[in-house]
């Protein structure tokens, strides 16, 4: 008996230290807000998961019990690793912001060496306890391993599965919610067609004949006034001020830009895989529709699904280390240049992340503080870069928007972004359009603060001969006046799964605490 009690203590150790943040969110949090009744149930569906892994752990012969743990220890692993970095347990749109985000899985990594390691020890730790226990039960007695006893713990496997998708439990253990997250998102249904656009352009308005948007990765509008603004000062140009990103994170902020967002009517209720998004508004006006990506050499990132994929002419993945913005200012460029019209949408390399990979080794002391490594690294990627993009170009001929997908928050030791919290330099984004005399007098009066992302959608389709008032009415402000609405999503952008909403705010204050 006493080794069968240290066995189960061991084991509950283990489980503890697997499902600490499981246990933290749903059981002390929910003490702590007087919500007894969810702690005590959520202690409930952990206590029979527990139960039904130890079993399973104590039936299975070696090779099969090897094979579990291994299983049980990646999805510890993955959870401990977001949870110790966010704060906040994982869940089916945040797993799928992960896969849409694992061009940055290297970054991450640089950036979060320690908080990793910790998780890799909590998680080889609560294996290793796993391990312990069963060598204690089986060392009293091996259960014999039959066809029955397998079929059995298969159940008791699929069990918790079950019951966490069809009745009214949680949290799902934290040793089997990634395969389970990760079959809800192959299951899932396909993606809805797109919907067609609503407006359509005027053919005999004047327009540009080459339409750009440069969306920059991690680029703050404070660091960029300071550093990169100036460079402009001899270049005409309208500056917006600070503008508002509508996510923390890429893939949210991308998939926003990309759809655009009824910014008057947006709730959680949203569905940005069924707007027509800005390549259809970009084919109906006579534009080729082009994606450059400095960022993935496979398949297109931000959770660009079929439907919106089907409707770009050219996907060029375009990274190159270092180099990579002056490069693609150089294919920009050149296809400026052409006489047929394009609406060209690129995603810089900028300045994720650990930010010494983004300028030449030795260039600063390698234990210089975060904000001269971000300053370096800005600095870095856009030299000359603007130069590059507009040499030669026919002004008159071109309408270029720069932004970035997000910004950074610089304070020692935060998370620069996508954190769980978000602070408004997360939010903080430059917003530059470069435009012919005729549309930039449009925006002589504008003001230079009070502006989202939000307003890029519809300040483009104005400029692509749709009815600027209708586009502003669809959609948001132009660029000309405030936004009408802060709105920004959080990593659940697309509805996921079962799951029909999204994580969606808005309101008229400038996002962020």
């Amino acid at each position: 008996m006493l080794q069968l009690a240290a066995a189960t203590l061991l084991f509950a150790a283990g489980y503890a230290i697997a499902n600490r943040y499981q246990l933290t969110h749903n059981v002390l949090y929910r003490i702590a807000a007087g919500d007894m009744e969810s702690a005590v149930r959520a202690m409930l569906f952990l206590g029979v998961q527990a139960a039904i892994l130890f079993a399973a752990l104590v039936l299975l012969p070696g090779r099969w019990a090897a094979l579990l743990l291994v299983l049980a220890g990646a999805s510890i692993l993955v959870n401990h690793g977001y949870s110790g970095i966010v704060g906040e347990p994982v869940d089916g749109g945040t797993l799928a912001w992960m896969i849409a985000e694992t061009g940055q899985a290297g970054n991450a990594a640089g950036q979060f060496t320690a908080p990793l390691l910790l998780a890799g020890a909590q998680a080889a730790a609560a294996l290793t306890l796993f391990a312990a226990a069963r060598w204690l039960v089986r060392s009293l007695a091996a259960p014999r391993w039959g066809r029955g006893i397998a079929a059995g713990v298969a159940a008791m496997l699929l069990l918790p599965a079950t019951l966490y998708r069809h009745a009214d439990v949680w949290p799902e253990a934290a040793e089997r919610n990634i395969p389970g997250l990760g079959w809800d998102l192959m299951t899932a249904p396909p993606p809805p067609p797109r919907a067609a656009p609503e407006l359509s352009s005027d053919p005999a308005a004047k327009t540009p004949r080459h339409i750009v948007w440069l969306i920059d990765e991690s680029v703050a509008a404070a660091p960029f006034a300071r550093l990169i603004a100036p460079r402009l000062a001899g270049v005409p140009h309208l500056d917006f001020g600070v503008a508002a990103a509508m996510g923390q994170c890429s893939a949210p902020a991308q998939v926003a830009l990309r759809s655009g967002v009824d910014v008057r009517r947006a709730s959680p209720a949203i569905d940005l895989r069924r707007t027509p998004s800005i390549w259809a508004y970009a084919k109906r006006a006579g534009y080729r529709t082009v994606l450059i990506d400095g960022q993935t050499a496979g398949a297109p990132q931000n959770l660009l699904l079929e439907p919106e994929r089907a409707l770009i002419d050219d996907f060029r993945p375009m990274p190159g280390g270092i180099d990579t913005d002056r490069t693609i200012a150089d294919a920009v460029n050149a296809a400026m240049k052409d006489d047929a019209k394009s609406f060209t949408l690129v995603v810089l390399r900028g300045v994720h992340f650990q930010y010494r990979d983004h300028y030449p080794a030795g260039a600063i002391p390698a234990d210089s503080p975060v904000a001269l490594q971000y300053d370096t690294a800005l600095g870095w990627s856009k030299a000359r870069f603007f130069e590059r993009l507009l040499g030669g170009v026919d002004r008159d001929a071109v309408a270029i928007v720069y932004t970035s997908d997000h910004g950074q928050n610089l304070t020692p030791g935060a998370l620069p972004h996508c954190s769980r919290e978000a602070v408004r330099d997360e939010f903080r984004i430059p917003l530059l359009a470069f435009l012919p005399d005729a549309l930039a007098a449009r925006y002589a009066a504008a003001p230079r603060r009070g502006h989202s992302a939000s307003q890029i959608f519809p300040a483009t389709l104005g400029w692509m001969g749709y009815d600027p008032a209708k586009a502003a009415a669809l959609y948001d402000n132009d660029l000309d006046r405030p936004t009408a609405r802060y709105v920004w999503f959080g990593r659940t952008v697309i509805p996921m799964g079962s799951d029909t909403h999204v994580t969606l705010a808005g309101g008229p204050d400038f996002p962020g605490n």
